[in-house]
């Protein structure tokens, strides 16, 4: 409101102007045009132009230097001479349209992208390379089939099988997580949710327990164990040596994991009166349930693929054996390095047929463990999202029937409120005599 002053020296306000009303109105789609869809990922002109040119540069120097210029040979080191003219050319190119800065950030980037490259390069070349090296016994049936009890040295591909190997690796890793995933994942709830003096000293423990060699949990077993209890070698010695290894793997991982879960949540559900294991069982744990997937994953890697330990406790046998508590039980990283040993060929590509079956026994389990716990917290499958709803159904149901029962409630409290309140009964006349006899006075 603006404030006017009169000549007379009286104040008049101006009146506000009445703002007209408006209404929202949402705009359609339709009509509306789309422009281009713009590439935020795409790299741009210029920054082709920087790689493409960097990366001929380094090849032309390392080629002029192995080639031309020094006597020097060898692939490693041409590799090497090229990926370092190629960062040099690289930061001199984007330095002439860029500061120190932008140069050091673009250098950076590329050299993380490039141990990327090389980390999944390696990976590729060992698996390709064990698959193609076991390529003559993986496409004969009964390699899957068989065990060596009736094939020896010098019998062909067509006789003969690991069967016994890919067993006795199940029923070792298997009681081994039985053992390790409980164990593990309560060590680092105590780690995490309870704390203390004793929890810095298991934590300290635990850690130096990641750096202990293998054969040195073999020969733990074999003392604790064989020596003093068994007297013979079992998978089950054998699977107490791969929980050993194991245990540390899972409780460092999990300890991470439960580390990243938000202390808001723990105490938005402690507001609401829950108790600590409560929200532990139903806050904590399905928040960090695909970190606790992954951390199992480790401890299964680094479980699966053990050798001495197992070589100590296990025993080397060529049959099936269905009992791990008695007799030697093989597994498939012991029975790949008592094939590879062998100088036959055949043994050769068995040991190599045997890594291959390893490797691919390891990414279904990877794979099982991913759909078990890789979803993340609110993500629910088709079955619970079925479940939820019928839920959500009988609660409306339940609450609509509470809603008409309160309704009739109040109609007929009112009712009564409105109806007249009944009237006092008058007392009644005596009856008349019909035959009034005269009274004397």
């Amino acid at each position: 409101m603006t404030i006017l002053l009169e000549p007379t020296g009286t104040v008049t306000p101006e009146p506000t102007p009445t703002a007209p009303a408006h209404t929202t109105t949402i705009p359609s789609p339709g009509g509306a045009p789309i422009g281009p869809r713009r590439r935020v990922r795409g790299a741009r002109l210029d920054d082709r132009f920087n790689v493409l040119g960097a990366a001929s540069a380094g090849i032309a120097v390392a080629v002029l230097l192995f080639g031309w210029f020094s006597p020097l040979s060898g692939g490693v080191g041409w590799l090497l001479v090229a990926f370092i003219a190629f960062i040099g050319f690289y930061a001199l190119l984007v330095s002439f349209a860029s500061d120190w800065q932008e140069v050091k950030d673009r250098v950076m980037g590329v050299l993380l992208a490039s141990a990327g490259v090389v980390l999944f390069g390696a990976l590729v070349f060992v698996v390709a390379f064990t698959l193609v090296r076991g390529q003559e016994a993986l496409p004969h049936l009964n390699f899957f089939t068989q065990s060596m009890e009736l094939a020896g040295p010098l019998d062909g591909l067509e006789v003969g099988g690991i069967v016994h190997a890919i067993l006795g690796t199940l029923m070792q890793i298997s009681m081994a997580l039985a053992i390790t995933i409980p164990l593990g994942i309560l060590t680092a709830l105590f780690l995490n949710e309870v704390g203390g003096k004793f929890a810095r000293f298991v934590r300290t423990i635990s850690d130096a327990m990641t750096a202990l060699p293998s054969i040195v949990a073999g020969l733990f077993v074999y003392s604790a164990i064989i020596v003093l209890i068994t007297h013979q070698r079992s998978g089950f010695a054998a699977a107490m040596a791969i929980t050993v290894m194991m245990l540390p793997i899972v409780i460092r991982a999990s300890d991470i994991v439960l580390r990243l879960v938000p202390g808001n949540l723990r105490e938005a559900a402690y507001a609401l009166g829950s108790t600590r294991w409560r929200t532990v069982w139903h806050v904590v744990l399905p928040t960090a349930r695909p970190g606790l997937a992954t951390a199992v994953i480790l401890g299964t890697a680094r479980g699966i693929g053990e050798t001495s330990p197992v070589l100590l406790t296990s025993g080397v046998t060529a049959v099936v054996n269905w009992n791990p508590f008695e007799g030697p039980m093989i597994s498939l990283p012991l029975q790949v390095f008592d094939f590879v040993k062998s100088p036959e060929p055949n043994m050769i590509a068995r040991g190599f047929g045997s890594a291959a079956v390893l490797i691919l026994l390891v990414l279904a389990l990877f794979a099982i463990a991913r759909l078990i716990g890789g979803k993340g917290p609110g993500q629910l499958g088709r079955r619970q999202q079925e479940r939820v709803v019928a839920a959500s159904a009988r609660d409306l149901q339940r609450i609509t029937l509470q809603g008409n029962r309160r309704v009739l409630l109040d109609a007929s409290a009112a009712q009564d409120d409105h109806r007249p309140p009944p009237s006092a009964p008058t007392p009644s006349a005596p009856p008349s005599d019909p035959n009034p006899k005269e009274t004397s006075s």
